[in-house]
């Protein structure tokens, strides 16, 4: 009997616990929504007895820095931006390569944004919107495309490249007219494609330029380190420590880059 009691007084206990963190972390959420109310136009300034209350609430409540959320309105804005690109945002976009024999191609090229990954390139001397519209299907099965994919005004996202978006489920996002600056992920990339690549080589035909483009996006994919993925690859690639290996180098393009790794001997 006396186990019993000290079992039901022991749930008690717990229950009655329980019910106090939960409404002191009621009381902490609607406090924190009166100051930012209190000066929404400034910077929220606590007072004595705002403070006074955080400190019966600590006593109370353990785990009371779990509710503390007052943060400026550019973190919100970036929190957004952030959760908004997660796999959910692409762009396309075309740029031009001339050939050794004075012929100019297109290239076409779709990126997502998640971790600026190159899901398609191709290359064609005609591109017409029917040609653009495949593009589209070929990037993405049709389960996995994002919802949104931010392009240019030109002419050749006709009609039959609205209907492959539609019947993909993908929303368009036009950018302004001669503003490329509103598609910027997608033109650091061609940027990045010149300056790495294409400045460097020569290109004859469509062929030689689809070959040229495939290693160097095997390079880009696996090896090229970006600021934004706290210089990561687009493919995350694991850490070596020293116990792998002695570090060697690996060339890339014919040997227009490397990148180096551990490996044993």
């Amino acid at each position: 009997m006396p186990a019993l009691l000290i079992a039901l007084l022991a749930a008690l206990r717990c229950t009655v616990r329980s019910r106090l963190e939960l409404e002191a972390e009621i009381l902490a959420l609607h406090h924190q929504l009166a100051v930012l109310q209190r000066q929404a136009t400034r910077r929220p300034r606590l007072s004595f007895a705002d403070r006074f209350l955080w400190m019966v609430l600590s006593r109370v409540w353990p785990d009371w820095r779990r509710a503390v959320r007052i943060v400026t309105p550019d973190t919100v804005v970036r929190w957004h931006r952030r959760g908004f690109a997660l796999s959910q945002l692409a762009s396309v976009d075309f740029f031009t390569v001339p050939t050794a024999t004075f012929r100019v191609l297109f290239v076409f090229v779709v990126l997502l944004h998640d971790r600026r990954r190159v899901v398609h390139v191709n290359v064609t001397a005609h591109p017409t919107a029917a040609w653009t519209a495949q593009q589209l299907r070929e990037a993405w099965p049709w389960d996995s495309a994002p919802r949104f994919v931010i392009r240019d005004r030109d002419g050749i996202y006709g009609s039959e490249f609205q209907t492959a978006m539609q019947a993909m489920g993908i929303e368009g996002v036009v950018i302004a007219p001669r503003a490329p600056w509103q598609n910027p992920f997608v033109e650091r990339v061609i940027g990045s494609l010149r300056r790495d690549c294409l400045d460097h080589v020569i290109v004859w035909n469509e062929r030689s330029l689809r070959r040229h483009l495939r290693q160097y996006l095997a390079y880009y994919h696996q090896w090229r380190t970006h600021l934004s993925l706290d210089k990561d690859a687009p493919v995350p690639r694991a850490t070596q420590p020293p116990t792998f290996g002695t570090i060697v180098q690996i060339p890339h393009l014919g040997g227009l880059h490397h990148h180096y790794e551990r490996r044993a001997a």
